[in-house]
């Protein structure tokens, strides 16, 4: 039987809402008048901090300084880093510091991320406790690791000669001489920078691959159990593709952080004994700064920019492709099923060939380390697996769960081992420290240290001055991010995507390609030794993380809300205010905590612009009271102390307001 139905009426087309607008919003969009006011603050920051001043990078490095005039010299300031053998070291010492430091960042990362996801009591604050390393800032670690690695007065060297650990790592060649001088030998001092980068980054690896495990669906582990899978072929084929996306994003923003760093260095070694940790940043500094060749400077940062640029542009590929499901399965029909598995193995072998050719030393000695933290692992695995499969659920439970354990006090001795050592040394008296008695609890506690930081230093006016300076710049940064955050995020107007995605990239841009224009920049216009520099200065690397993160915030907040303003009569910019960020107090507290904690900690700009003892932030105050090889401990871990606390207290307080900005932002942007 046929059933006839009757033809559809055709449907006529709404009318275009073009139609009421006017040739202008036609050609820049519907809000573009808008758009301009909102975002405008943020561009004229981004384009007069960041983007003019990479120009004038590249600009200077085609000039040369010759007595009080500066002459164009084209490409010779280039050609001369192909012969300059201090250059040479400073990039290869870069490569080596990043490469080490993110083989064991991501393997520790990992395991710490893989325990506390199996907790299932006291996970929240385990999780805080690891975040400690990431959060104290930099000026802090370096102090704090070169106390404990100091031949004399350090504590490294006295525990590991009592467990007898010290003499077994010369004993197998890891050590040439015991005891160690870890700073001052050639062949220590950048794995000793390479651990202690790997103790500040651990955190920030281990709360971002547990965000990722939560993000897993428990089903696939349900399913592969049911089917037999042993727990390493749930891991292999489960938990890694799972993190894949999120392990790339992260090793790619890490690595562009750690091949530019320059504080944690310094602070350290100063780039020594001679130049075996000094990286390309450090030689761009000291021929920029300390020798005056502005040009010679940027050229050793504008040489490098291509390499940046690599890692910067796969980044944002990376994080982009996250956002469009269907964009991995495309990449992935591109390989063939062989390429894709020979695809991770090609990597590993070419990064290890690279490796042993440009540290022949060190290579060795890290594959060791790794490889008895591997092992061992792999062991329990095996043998809680092997088990579980004779039926013996309750041995396998005791196995993994003392495992566990174990390895948990080991991470946790690990991070929080440094911050003990600083507190107690912070009250020990200046004859506890030189006699190396009482060691690891003051007898007695004496507060000797705080009143001799107080006494005939400046110590009260850096504090002040970190406070103005953080407090300043994060209000210029909240409220410009908030306003283009919102432009980007609601408004209509050509060009916003362009723009978001320029935001994304000023914000991973190194401040090595920023320092040395900037410099000149606040000296043309005679702020040089003043704290308004810094407040000027300090948004290139606060405001574009702010304006991302807000732009994915502010998407995460129903549009309907503000719609039934605009229809109860309210202005935009009435809605906004009263109905958005109301709303939006999370990632408004998330952001103003991170620019405030960047700020607080930040030491490059604040060394290359202030000189004067009245302007010094806390970081480079700390620093500046080393004299030669004098160096007052107990002094300086009462300032570790003093300038940590305010961030402990903050991240304590916001931990909450934190994770849910971050995970909206993250997840829109």
């Amino acid at each position: 039987m046929t059933v006839v139905r009757p033809r559809p009426a055709p449907v006529r087309p709404a009318p275009r809402a073009s139609s009421s607008l006017t040739r202008s919003q036609r050609l820049l969009g519907r809000d573009w008048r808008l758009a301009a006011v909102f975002v405008g603050p943020t561009l004229l920051l981004v384009a007069g901090l960041i983007l003019f001043p990479i120009i004038s990078s590249i600009l200077t490095s085609a000039t040369e300084r010759h007595g009080a005039e500066t002459v164009f010299v084209g490409l010779d300031n280039y050609t001369a880093l192909i012969d300059d053998a201090v250059f040479h070291r400073g990039v290869l010492n870069s490569f080596v510091f990043t490469a080490y430091a993110e083989i064991f960042k991501v393997t520790f990362g990992l395991i710490a991320a893989l325990m506390l996801h199996h907790m299932r009591r006291g996970r929240a604050l385990l999780a805080g406790v690891i975040l400690l390393p990431w959060v104290v800032p930099t000026v802090v670690t370096a102090f704090t690791w070169r106390s404990l690695l100091d031949p004399i007065f350090g504590s490294v060297n006295v525990l590991l000669t009592d467990s007898g650990i010290g003499p077994t790592l010369a004993a197998v060649g890891l050590v040439d001489k015991w005891p160690a001088e870890w700073l001052s030998d050639p062949a220590l001092a950048m794995p000793a920078v390479i651990l202690v980068n790997v103790w500040k980054g651990i955190p920030f690896f281990t709360v971002t691959f547990l965000a990722g495990l939560k993000a897993i669906d428990s089903g696939l582990y349900e399913a592969a159990m049911v089917d037999g899978a042993s727990p390493w072929q749930r891991f292999v084929h489960i938990t890694l593709p799972g993190l894949r996306n999120i392990m790339i994003v992260t090793v790619l923003l890490s690595s562009i952080w750690t091949f530019n760093n320059f504080d944690l260095i310094w602070l350290m070694t100063q780039g020594g004994p001679g130049d075996a940790t000094a990286p390309y940043v450090m030689v761009a500094y000291s021929k920029a700064i300390l020798q005056l060749q502005l040009g010679a400077g940027a050229a050793v940062t504008v040489v490098m920019l291509p390499i940046v640029a690599v890692l910067v542009v796969l980044l944002v590929r990376m994080m982009r492709r996250s956002d469009q499901p269907g964009a991995a399965d495309l990449g992935r029909r591109r390989l063939s099923p062989a390429q894709r598995r020979a695809l991770p193995w090609v990597v590993v072998v070419g990064s290890v060939l690279v490796l042993v050719w440009a540290s022949p030393h060190i290579v060795w000695k890290a594959a060791f380390v790794l490889g008895v933290f591997v092992v061992l692992a792999a062991a329990v695995g095996r043998l809680v697996s092997a088990l579980a499969a004779r039926g013996n659920r309750l041995a396998a439970r005791v196995v993994s769960g003392t495992g566990t354990g174990v390895a948990m006090l080991g991470l946790l001795g690990f991070v929080l081992a440094p911050l003990y050592w600083m507190t107690v040394t912070a009250f020990k008296s200046d004859s506890q420290i030189v006699a190396r008695t009482d060691d690891l609890w003051p007898t007695p506690w004496s507060t000797e240290q705080f009143t001799n930081l107080f006494t005939g230093r400046a110590f009260g006016t850096w504090y002040l001055n970190t406070i103005l300076v953080s407090v300043a710049s994060t209000a210029i940064a909240l409220v410009c991010a908030a306003l283009a955050g919102y432009a980007l995020a609601r408004l209509r107007f050509r060009g916003s995507e362009s723009f978001t995605v320029t935001i994304l990239l000023t914000y991973v841009m190194p401040g090595a390609l920023l320092f040395i224009p900037l410099y000149q920049m606040m000296s043309g216009i005679g702020l040089n030794d003043s704290l308004w520099s810094l407040v000027l200065a300090y948004p290139t690397f606060t405001l574009p993380f702010a304006t991302w993160l807000l732009v994915g915030y502010f998407k995460s907040i129903p549009a309907d809300l503000e719609e039934a303003a605009l229809v109860d009569g309210c202005t935009r910019f009435g809605a906004f205010i009263r109905i958005v960020l109301p709303l939006a107090k999370p990632g408004l507290l998330a952001v103003a905590l991170f620019t405030l904690t960047n700020a607080w900690n930040e030491f490059l700009f604040a060394f290359v612009f202030i000189t004067k003892d009245d302007y010094k932030t806390l970081p480079v105050g700390m620093q500046s009271m080393i004299f030669g090889d004098v160096v007052p401990q107990g002094q300086l871990a009462a300032a570790s102390l003093l300038i940590s606390i305010p961030v402990v207290v903050m991240y304590g307080f916001g931990q909450r307001f934190l994770t849910e900005g971050l995970t909206a932002g993250a997840v829109k942007g």
